[in-house]
């Protein structure tokens, strides 16, 4: 009998918190144990929306960065954003650019590289260099950056496929017991071999939420 245990990482890439938990996430990843499979999900904050920020709410999320600054020291923000750029309450075209960088890999190794490509540029665009990932060009900009097809991206970014895919991935997050964002989410299962087959799975699946620390990658890694 063997167990197999998937680690999920509940995100949204225009997530203040996300991007506070960045270099501990890394660190995590780098010291998990060999049997952990690393899977991401994007959780989705805020639906497609043209309508400009309110002021109190640019205001209080403002206001967000700089609680985040004082509890996750390193942690830097950009404030010029709130001057140069049109902020909308509106992070999901940001997730189906996750999905559509994803969708032009060759195999499973490439589409991870992708991902995280396409994570990394947004959140560093966003939080160090001012630009709104809500903004289709933004987005399509970042995917000239790192490398993507961009006609082909272009077409992939608000395409039926995508928003289902998104939509998916946004229910998984939500029946897995995903709360808020970051969370991590460990799936273990146990297989065992039979006569009849080299391996069945158990049904009990069982999962569980993972504690961490955004300052503290052994809390996380004591745990698991």
């Amino acid at each position: 009998m063997e167990e197999k245990r998937t680690l999920y990482y509940v995100h949204d890439p225009m997530c203040s918190w996300c991007w506070a938990f960045v270099p501990t996430w890394e660190k995590i990843q780098s010291d998990l144990p060999n049997d952990i499979e690393v899977v991401y999900l994007l959780g989705g904050l805020a639906p497609d929306s043209d309508v400009p920020m309110p002021e109190q709410m640019k205001l209080t999320i403002a206001g967000y960065w700089k609680t985040i600054q004082e509890r996750v020291p390193g942690t830097q923000f950009n404030y010029d954003f709130w001057t140069q750029c049109q902020p909308r309450r509106s992070t999901y075209p940001s997730c189906r650019a996750v999905i559509a960088a994803k969708a032009q890999a060759k195999d499973s190794g490439e589409a991870k590289i992708l991902e995280k490509a396409m994570i990394k540029a947004i959140q560093e665009g966003y939080y160090l260099n001012a630009r709104n990932p809500s903004d289709f060009d933004t987005l399509i900009a970042f995917a000239e950056e790192i490398g993507l097809d961009v006609e082909r991206f272009r077409l992939a970014l608000n395409s039926a496929s995508t928003v289902e895919k998104l939509n998916e991935e946004m229910h998984m997050a939500r029946s897995i017991g995903a709360q808020g964002f970051p969370s991590l989410i460990l799936k273990s299962n146990k297989l065992f071999e039979t006569e009849e087959t080299e391996s069945q799975e158990l049904k009990n699946v069982q999962w569980e939420n993972v504690p961490y620390d955004y300052n503290d990658a052994s809390v996380t890694l004591r745990h698991l």
